[in-house]
């Protein structure tokens, strides 16, 4: 007879002592988001989603969606750059954001043109902001180029802070900087990197 320990498999004790504590820690988890919620003590709230363009963070105050953030502008900076500017009180809580996530997947599905969510725009201010406020001007499957924004601005010179307020748009995809292109018609730069402005532009096109 073989006395030996028979070592746990996947799915056995430990595994089922691992699921355990991630069904506890869930649960922990989300008594602490309402609590939160209940004593307004929630001030920013996150989730990702994946997304043709890579994982997405999204982020909303009790205003409105503050940032989306692309993989490579590193979400963990971009969550504590939130905390710095905006409030220490940040907290994965993805139900504040569930109407988002939902727009999203409709436009990358192809079945939205234009987004309709709450925006808190603190992020930006001055001429940037004003830009921001422009970029849903420019129809979904057209583009624009610096120069043409700039004039819609009413600051025509101001091409390069154009491309500044672009480069700085806390809210790409949804505030839609990928649609603003060099007057050569060239993609020009992206926050999102030139793949994810090609994805776009190509999906929107479609």
């Amino acid at each position: 007879m073989n006395t030996q320990p028979t070592p746990a498999e996947p799915g056995g004790i430990v595994g089922a002592l691992s699921r355990n504590d991630d069904d506890a820690n869930r649960r922990l988890h989300a008594r602490l988001v309402q609590a939160a919620e209940q004593q307004n003590l929630l001030d920013v709230a996150y989730r990702t989603i994946d997304t043709p363009v890579g994982p997405l963070l999204l982020a909303a105050t009790q205003l409105g969606l503050v940032r989306v953030a692309y993989v490579r502008e590193d979400h963990q900076a971009v969550l504590n750059r939130l905390a710095e500017k905006i409030s220490p009180r940040v907290l994965e809580a993805p139900a504040r954001l569930d109407d988002a996530a939902r727009q999203l997947d409709e436009y990358f599905a192809g079945g939205r043109s234009q987004f309709e969510l709450a925006l808190d725009l603190r992020l930006s201010s001055g001429f940037r902001r004003d830009i921001l406020s422009h970029l849903p001007d420019i129809r979904y499957g057209s583009t624009a180029s610096y120069g043409e924004l700039a004039r819609l601005a009413g600051s025509p010179k101001a091409v390069r802070a154009v491309g500044t307020a672009c480069g700085t748009n806390p809210l790409p995809v949804v505030v839609p900087c990928h649609r603003v292109v060099r007057s050569d018609g060239t993609q020009g730069g992206y926050v999102g990197g030139p793949e994810a402005k090609r994805t776009l532009l190509t999906l929107e096109a479609a």
